[in-house]
């Protein structure tokens, strides 16, 4: 006998959304109906979390919660007390979810529950609110802007975006904390077109709210979009949508980012500013002028720590070539900046500071000028020969 057996379970909302999309599906989330927690304990079921009964099922680990429902009693997404008890119906539990694409549930033999018309709204692909409720809880905006990231072809219902200004208006969007606000930004990140997440936060004006130093315009929409066409990390497209933020540090204290994040962002705009270095222009070229340029790309190479992390070096080549390229007349120029700075980290890293430590009469306290002088020399010849003739 199945532990599920005699329990009146459905599928819901996810999971049903992308199989009508014809999406491959995820996780799964089961909504179970007219049961009490004492009877999933006693049926196997783990129970898991706070504010509301979840179960783990014992052989799936697939989450199942009891049918709920919630009132406001407070501020911001954590002031909800929560109802769930054998006299809950699905309807009402859908009812309360955020959007209407997300408010449908299957029943064990296939059949749709749809109450709110989720289905024909990702037909017409709009994103709506499930009901007033969506006002409740600030984190929706931010889930609302996330679909928009991934589901590309949607659009925000008018009724939907001035409940979400209201919203904003009325100060619920302020009660976010950081680490919320960013968990749902790295994820919208990581779709495929995460322009349109900035793109609903500024329309339901809480881009200002959540993200206050950031600097958004269409240039910068282009480069994000392209970190994301390129396959790029998260802290390569966190960099790219930071690329114009003067205030980049404050912005990631505030969303309280991974340090690597913060890095590529800092470190992105270094880059940027000293890339155009190379190539060097055709010759003559004064051997004064190639020292100094090369000992330029060295102090470049080291502030970007590209000796320890060269991977990274290439990463932020990228981000600063997504920067570029939607505004570049010539495409091509910026590829070769890459090559050049590519080729210029190769020698670079093909110093053996160890042999150069090991020279015959080198005194202890000069072995890290003469190190530096090996790699500055290494990056001299090779501004030399790939400098035209």
């Amino acid at each position: 006998m199945a532990v599920t057996d005699g329990l009146d379970v459905y599928v819901v909302g996810g999971a049903v959304r992308d199989e009508l999309l014809g999406l491959p599906q995820g996780d799964r989330d089961w909504v179970v109906v007219g049961a009490s927690p004492q009877e999933m304990v006693r049926r196997g079921f783990q129970p898991v979390g706070g504010d509301f009964p979840v179960f783990l099922h014992p052989q799936t680990k697939e989450e199942y919660a009891l049918a709920r429902t919630e009132r406001k009693a407070g501020r911001g997404y954590k002031g909800f007390t929560f109802h769930t008890g054998p006299d809950v119906t699905l309807e009402e539990d859908l009812k309360r979810r955020d959007l209407t694409i997300n408010a449908m549930a299957r029943r064990a033999d296939g059949t749709l529950v749809d109450p709110l018309r989720g289905r024909d709204d990702l037909e017409r692909r709009v994103f709506r609110h499930a009901s007033d409720a969506f006002a409740e809880d600030p984190v929706r905006i931010l889930r609302l802007a996330r679909f928009a990231a991934r589901f590309t072809d949607f659009t925000l219902a008018g009724d939907t975006l001035q409940l979400c200004r209201e919203m904003v208006r009325n100060g619920e969007v302020n009660a976010l904390v950081p680490e919320r606000v960013w968990k749902e930004v790295s994820r919208g990140l990581m779709n495929e077109k995460p322009s349109r997440m900035f793109v609903v936060l500024q329309d339901t004006n809480a881009l200002a709210v959540v993200m206050p130093q950031l600097q958004w315009n269409t240039e910068v929409a282009q480069s994000t979009d392209l970190s994301a066409a390129r396959i790029l990390s998260l802290p390569s497209r966190y960099a790219a949508s930071l690329s114009q933020t003067q205030e980049h540090a404050a912005l990631s204290t505030h969303l309280k980012v991974p340090a690597e994040c913060a890095d590529y962002a800092r470190l992105t705009q270094v880059l940027s500013a000293r890339f155009d270095m190379l190539p060097l222009p055709p010759s003559p070229t004064a051997q004064a002028y190639l020292s100094s340029r090369a000992q330029y790309v060295l102090e470049t190479l080291e502030v970007t720590d590209s000796l320890r992390k060269p991977a990274r070096f290439r990463d932020l080549l990228e981000v600063v070539l997504c920067t570029r390229q939607s505004a570049a007349e010539n495409l091509q120029a910026e590829i070769t900046r890459i090559e050049s700075w590519t080729g210029i980290l190769g020698c670079y890293l093909q110093v053996d500071a160890g042999a150069v430590a090991r020279q015959p009469g080198l005194a202890p306290h000069a072995i890290k000028a003469a190190v530096r002088d090996a790699r500055l020399q290494a990056v001299v010849a090779c501004l030399e020969k790939m400098t035209p003739r």
